[in-house]
Order: C-alpha cells, then sequence, then structure tokens
C-alpha cells in the first residue's frame, strides 16, 4: 500500500459539510495523494474518485474495491461516468498539489529545476509549448489573467525577446530569467515569477474551464439533498465557485461570466450551507501552511431541475 505523502486541507471540515454515512456515495472529484477519499472511507461511505494525473492511481493501492472506484479521468466528466443525480456529495480540492509541486519532474515549480511541463495530465500542450510559440498578447494574457501579474506585458516581451535565440525548456531557467526581467526580488516574500507560473500552470491544464464543467457537472451528478463541498486556494477559483454557488442559490440576479443567465422562473438547484467561507484555523495553519488561503463553500442540492445554460 503507497502511503498518502500530505495532509488534506479543511478535512474536518470537508467531510463536515458532506456528511458522509455507510449507506451514501460520495464522489472525490480531485484525488490526488487520496486524503479526502480515506477520510469519506472511514465514515463507511462508498468513494468513487477522479484524478487526470495517472500517477494518482497508485495512491488507490489497498482501498478497499468494495466500497471505492477510481476513474482516470477529469473531474468535469463526472456526471457522464456516475450518471444523472446518482450520489450523495461531492468533493473537489482545486488546483496544484503538493505531491505535484514535489516532483521536480513535472515541472510545476519554479524552486525545483525540471522540464518545463505543468500539465496535469499526460496529454495537451506544455508549459514550454506555451512559453515558446504563443503571441507575446497571448502571453501577457495569461500572466495577467490567470496569475494576475501587474508586470505581464514586459515579462512577455521578455521572453519574447530570448526566445528567438534559445527556446526554454528548464524551469528554473525560466524562473531566473524572470526574476532577472523584474529586476531582482528587491525584498519580496514571494519569489517574482510565483504568478507567471501560476498563469502558466492554468492556462496549461485549463483549469477554469475545467472548474465550470466540474460545477456543472457536480449538479447534474448530485441526488436532492446531495451536497457539494468545493476548496479552493486563489482568488480566480474562489470566484467562479462563490458567483456558480450564489446564482444557483437564486442570491444574484442573471448575467455573469461564470453564471449563464438564468432562466425566467428557474427555480434554486442549490441552497448554500453557510455564508461565506470557511477557512483553516490557527492551528492547521501552524501545522500545515498550505491551508492558510483554502477557503471552503458548500452547498445542498435541492430537487428542482438542472439549469440549462443558455446557448
Amino acid at each position: 500500500m503507497t502511503s498518502m505523502p500530505h495532509t488534506p486541507v479543511l478535512l474536518s471540515e470537508v467531510l463536515d459539510a458532506l456528511s458522509p454515512a455507510p449507506d451514501k456515495t460520495i464522489v472525490d472529484g480531485t484525488f490526488g495523494a487520496g486524503g479526502y477519499a480515506r477520510g469519506i472511507l472511514a465514515t463507511g461511505a462508498k468513494v468513487i474518485a477522479f484524478d487526470r494525473d495517472p500517477s494518482a492511481r497508485r495512491f488507490a493501492e489497498g482501498l478497499d474495491p468494495d466500497r471505492f472506484r477510481f476513474e482516470g479521468a477529469r473531474f468535469s466528466e463526472m456526471a457522464d461516468l456516475v450518471g444523472a443525480a446518482a450520489v450523495d456529495g461531492v468533493a473537489l480540492d482545486l488546483g496544484v498539489s503538493s505531491m505535484q509541486l514535489d516532483q521536480a519532474e513535472r515541472g510545476f515549480s519554479f524552486m525545483r529545476d525540471g522540464p518545463l511541463d505543468m500539465r496535469m495530465g499526460d496529454e495537451g500542450q506544455t508549459a514550454a509549448d506555451l512559453v515558446n510559440m504563443a503571441d507575446p498578447k497571448e502571453l501577457a494574457r495569461i500572466f495577467f489573467v490567470y496569475g494576475e501579474e501587474r508586470q505581464s506585458r514586459r515579462i512577455a516581451a521578455a521572453i519574447a525577446r530570448r526566445r528567438i535565440e534559445q527556446p526554454f525548456s528548464r524551469t528554473l531557467e525560466l524562473a531566473e530569467f524572470i526574476e532577472k526581467a523584474l529586476g531582482g526580488r528587491r525584498g519580496a516574500k514571494t519569489h517574482p515569477a510565483t504568478r507567471a507560473f501560476q498563469g502558466l500552470r492554468i492556462a496549461v491544464n485549463e483549469e477554469l474551464s475545467e472548474l465550470e464543467a466540474g460545477l456543472a457537472a457536480a449538479e447534474q451528478a448530485l441526488k436532492t439533498d446531495g451536497r457539494l463541498a468545493v476548496v479552493t486556494f486563489h482568488s480566480l477559483e474562489d470566484r467562479i465557485v462563490k458567483t456558480f454557488l450564489a446564482a444557483r442559490a437564486g442570491r444574484t440576479p442573471a448575467g455573469s461570466r461564470h453564471a449563464p443567465p438564468r432562466h425566467a422562473g428557474a427555480p434554486p438547484s442549490f441552497e448554500l450551507l453557510f455564508n461565506g467561507p470557511r477557512t483553516a484555523s490557527d492551528a492547521e495553519v501552524a501545522a500545515n501552511p498550505r491551508a492558510r488561503s483554502a477557503k471552503l463553500r458548500a452547498a445542498v442540492r435541492t430537487d428542482a431541475p438542472v439549469w440549462r445554460d443558455a446557448a
């Protein structure tokens, strides 16, 4: 059995929100190292786990096959693979995992040298493809929108000049180049490449569109009274989840980039479990610094039909 290398964030809060029990089936949409899945299984519930990262499958070794099933797929595919109104809960723990960051060969970290890859799965374009071939304006958009990097144009222009003579291929190579392009750290608390790397990772994995599709899939897959619990780690993800749940709970007017127009008279498909996000305790943050930026939002599925997004 492969040991679990990392501590799941907000585990007790997520379990409280999901309310798993022996007669329930819960989807763990972001299996990773299996922290949530193990916590859910400990309550006697069944778990259907999703992860597009092939390396995650090894953490499923030793789990009870009568109560656990692993799907090597994106969580946006859950409704197709488990069926409509089929499960009692859905848990999503978003973003890159500590496990992925710790594997230098995956190319996620600017602190470890590895190939400039950043793919959570094993298909599609890599970060190197984007850095070396994307139009400078597109690169700047990625850094600004997905990385919230204010110096996005400056970084993109510098990359475009350098790649003509020497394409980028390694993580530390790109991180050090961005640091120099921005004039060094000058006392900054975070590495100058942090936001650019975040933007590239989100773009490579289409994380925001995947999240939007995944929330809609959860709405389809959940039974009446089923529960959705989503843990986010940065503002872009949290904004999407907040907007989706507020709209589906009837708390916002129609018209939002991340929440398609509501049909006239469409009843709320979710009821919020609590207002605002739940965050980690001081004790958890002290024990697991990754929990510092984590936010949990949760809701209960009503008996209303699934919202049909406008074409």
